[in-house]
């Protein structure tokens, strides 16, 4: 039976009605950008003021798009999707502050979150940002090819051991280490380390998944040049796969510095690569583990089109597709619904800390064509059926 997208009750059967018409309140003001704007304006002075907003902000955006405060106060959000057959990815949603004691302490939230995982069957992958790990213009220096003094040496090791600990104790409890992507000027840095814990640690079986965004126009060619090392080697590839998080601030960053975008030219040039990007992953699957992030709905049915075609049974722990919290629940539990491995990535972290991860959520939301209009439908789809 093909998976339908437009079942609203299989989506919706977690929310309870209040938390239904919370849901259709937040993509409705969503939806309205000059509110978006002053609202994001408006909650910045009011946390800087240090005014008391934190309840009502959890009460409302906070509570739709976070799991909690921290990992134990994600425990009923994680049990409840896991009955549901969604595992959860946690991912701690606090900006970097760029010093080093600050990249020790992103370090032990992960490990914690490790060890908090290891024993919990709906928490199979643990995810990390690289530049909570490490100086932004390291990256950067070491993507441009140029001489570190001792000081930057040092420090990158330091680095090296950071993403190596998580690594190695993700293997040891066998929690799979997914690492997101960067801006492309950083990205070449982060890449050639990944390859070499991915060497390291993806032999018998895959720990380490990397991230391709798909938006760019030369990361296909990048994952087939690096398969044939992986297949030399006799290692495997772990990739998340998405379309992309920074296209703005690329496009004008190239035009600012007079080098050709890595950006794609239109978003059908950037749709065609994310499927075809996932057709090679699912083509050469003995060597290549894929996670597919995607919140499109045309993508996901070609993923699960091409996995019959491949006869890859929809449990085939070897691919994974996942969705943020908060968002395109209709793809989520009526993939569930109908085996596949589906994951949520579910942010985290304090409050007032987690506010900037939100503000993009919500400005993301308003620049995608059609993202926000759809949830609603289906909302009002759902309250429909429920008032029936």
């Amino acid at each position: 039976m093909a998976v339908d997208f437009n079942n609203t009750e299989i989506a919706f059967h977690l929310k309870s009605d209040s938390e239904l018409e919370r849901a259709y309140f937040l993509f409705k003001m969503i939806s309205i950008e000059p509110l978006v704007r002053i609202g994001t304006a408006a909650t910045n002075f009011a946390l800087k003021a240090h005014l008391p907003v934190e309840g009502l902000i959890r009460s409302t955006v906070f509570d739709h798009f976070c799991g909690g405060v921290n990992e134990v106060d994600c425990v009923p959000t994680i049990d409840k999707m896991f009955a549901s057959k969604v595992y959860s990815v946690l991912d701690y949603s606090v900006e970097g502050k760029g010093v080093e004691q600050q990249f020790d302490l992103a370090l032990e939230t992960i490990l914690n979150l490790i060890e908090f995982s290891k024993d919990k069957e709906a928490l199979p992958i643990a995810v990390f940002k690289p530049s909570a790990f490490g100086s932004f213009d390291l990256y950067q220096k070491i993507s441009e090819k140029k001489t570190l003094t001792p000081s930057e040496n040092e420090h990158w090791e330091r680095i090296k051991v950071r993403f190596e600990s998580v690594c190695a104790l993700g293997k040891r409890h066998n929690v799979k280490i997914l690492i997101d992507a960067e801006e492309s000027w950083i990205q070449d840095a982060v890449d050639d380390l990944v390859l070499e814990l991915m060497e390291t640690f993806n032999t018998e079986t895959l720990i380490v998944y990397s991230t391709l965004q798909t938006y760019r126009w030369d990361r296909l060619e990048y994952l087939k040049k690096i398969h044939v090392k992986a297949k030399q080697k006799n290692f495997k590839l772990g990739f998340k796969v998405v379309r992309g998080a920074y296209m703005e601030k690329e496009r004008q960053r190239a035009k600012e510095k007079g080098y050709k975008s890595p950006i794609c030219d239109s978003k059908a040039i950037t749709d065609k690569l994310f499927n075809d990007t996932t057709q090679y992953s699912l083509s050469n699957l003995d060597t290549i583990h894929l996670f597919v992030g995607t919140h499109n709905e045309q993508s996901t049915h070609l993923a699960i089109e091409l996995m019959k075609a491949c006869n890859i049974s929809n449990n085939d722990p070897r691919v994974w597709f996942g969705q943020l919290y908060g968002m395109s629940d209709h793809i989520s539990f009526n993939l569930a619904e109908h085996g596949y491995n589906v994951a949520k990535y579910v942010p985290f972290g304090p409050v007032k800390d987690v506010m900037p991860y939100l503000i993009r959520r919500a400005e993301e939301n308003t620049s995608v064509a059609g993202q926000t209009s759809r949830e609603l439908n289906l909302i009002k789809k759902e309250k429909q059926r429920r008032n029936v």
